[in-house]
């Protein structure tokens, strides 16, 4: 039996890769929206975390609160078993863009299947802010769609406050989630736009939409279909929607589909040496955002005429430049992201690919033995970016004095030099994510922390809140 599990989440900042969620929230319906369960987990911040102060003022969780919770393994082994329950389709306000990847770091940084929740026991995914974005084109009555300084705006605080869809205050994990839960509703009631919306997010039903896209072109390098993208980052300027042209499938991704933008005035300054800069690809997943919509008239009319006329220009250029086309699809088809050197381990869920079957039952039974008997499991990880993972899950988790005296030696020293790598003396010395950004040092924290003290407008919570966090940062790094 299926069910939604609306969630959202509340964390030390943006970093998928180094931060940690603090507060945990879902509701689960039926598929109905009927509410069948809830549950608020509260996390405690890890030794080895330094906030974001500007998520710190955004979410109001004092260091003081997020020392309250329970520790990160035990609340991300919770949030794994209700996500990967049977039949859960797992949802959220644009947790596809952020939540989503952000759980799954959380879940192999705690040697979790991170991609169960995906396609395991009938689990699936889907997203409500692409949706809100078709809703608010094609369907917009039935709903105040907000604006601020005269803009339109999808942020769900702003949906929440102008439709009244829950009360409480907004980056409350809770109070979010219940917002979701009733924006959804308040869609549902358009049954049959409902319906089609949730075909985007079945991965079948997206592959089969757009195999059926009507032919725009052919050359030699194939067919080539174009259609409207749909998704948030293009912006409301836009409304939300670009115009492509597909050009084939990744080769080193197959699940990515190539759609060349054709809205873009510089693809037709295009030379074999500028494609990098002067050609822009949709990678597109099945199932995931962008929302692919067929080149029908009453979908094309929503563009500005300067898309329109670009686009146009675009698709005569590249039918009368084909070697040149050739090369840009070639180009991105072979695309591959360079590794990035000296990437951390916390950071390496992409790079390093999947465990084998005998570590990922090495990581089951770690799951259920006692403390002193993870230790010892160690030695037998055949993978060392599996064993420092477990080395680091222990000691961010655990009391060290509830080890063995030989075993509490090792972790301690562990621990030290791995907070010396947190807190180094040069930040270009910073571990390194899998976008290659550096890690958030307490040095940059406490800069960031002193320049939003000299923006206007923060309240005297928010004040209250930088300076337990300098203090905290002071006292422990």
């Amino acid at each position: 039996m299926n069910t939604y599990l609306f969630y959202d989440l509340e964390t030390t900042g943006l970093n998928k890769a180094f931060d940690q969620i603090l507060q945990f929230a879902a509701i689960r319906t039926d598929m109905k929206l009927k509410e069948t369960e809830r549950c608020k987990i509260m996390i405690k911040l890890r030794p080895d975390v330094i906030p974001s102060p500007r998520a710190m003022i955004t979410h109001r969780i004092s260091i003081t609160d997020a020392m309250s919770g329970i520790c990160e393994f035990e609340a991300v082994k919770q949030i794994h078993g209700m996500i990967n329950t049977p039949g859960t389709i797992s949802l959220g306000y644009n947790t596809l863009a952020f939540d989503d990847e952000f759980l799954r770091f959380s879940f192999y940084r705690n040697l979790l299947p991170p991609y169960t929740h995906q396609y395991d026991n009938g689990c699936s995914r889907m997203d409500l802010f692409p949706m809100a974005i078709l809703y608010r084109l094609y369907k917009k009555e039935g709903l105040i769609w907000p604006e601020v300084d005269g803009k339109p705006t999808l942020k769900l605080e702003h949906l929440s406050k102008a439709n009244r869809l829950a009360s409480g205050p907004a980056h409350d994990a809770l109070v979010d989630v219940e917002a979701t839960v009733e924006l959804a509703r308040r869609f549902y009631k358009k049954q049959k736009m409902w319906d089609y919306l949730v075909g985007c997010f079945n991965k079948g039903t997206d592959r089969s939409r757009i195999e059926n896209l009507p032919i725009s072109f052919q050359n030699t390098s194939g067919n080539h279909c174009k259609a409207l993208m749909v998704s948030g980052e293009y912006g409301s300027k836009l409304q939300y929607q670009v115009p492509a042209l597909s050009i084939g499938d990744s080769i080193p991704y197959g699940n990515q589909s190539l759609w060349l933008r054709l809205d873009q005035p510089q693809l037709r300054d295009t030379t074999p040496e500028t494609i990098p800069e002067k050609t822009w690809v949709i990678r597109k997943k099945y199932g995931e955002s962008p929302i692919v919509l067929p080149p029908l008239d009453r979908y094309l009319e929503t563009l500005s005429r300067e898309q329109l006329s670009t686009t146009k220009e675009n698709q005569q250029w590249l039918k009368s430049h084909t070697e040149l086309f050739q090369k840009i699809i070639d180009y991105h088809r072979e695309f591959k992201y360079p590794p990035i050197d000296n990437l951390d381990v916390d950071a390496a869920l992409y790079q390093n690919g999947f465990l084998s079957r005998k570590e990922q039952e090495l990581c089951r039974k770690f799951h259920t033995i006692p403390i002193a008997e993870k230790a010892q499991l160690l030695e037998h990880f055949p993978n060392a970016d599996t064993r420092k993972l477990a080395v680091r899950l222990i000691f961010r988790n655990y009391p060290l004095e509830s080890l063995p005296t030989g075993h509490a030696k090792y972790f301690s020293k562990a621990f030290k030099d791995y907070m010396q790598q947190v807190n180094p003396s040069n930040n270009d010395n910073a571990l390194l994510d899998y976008k290659g950004e550096r890690r958030t040092t307490p040095s940059d924290a406490l800069v960031e922390i002193n320049r939003l003290k000299d923006e206007p407008g923060l309240d005297g919570m928010q004040i209250q809140l930088l300076d337990e966090l300098t203090d905290y940062i002071e006292n422990n790094f």
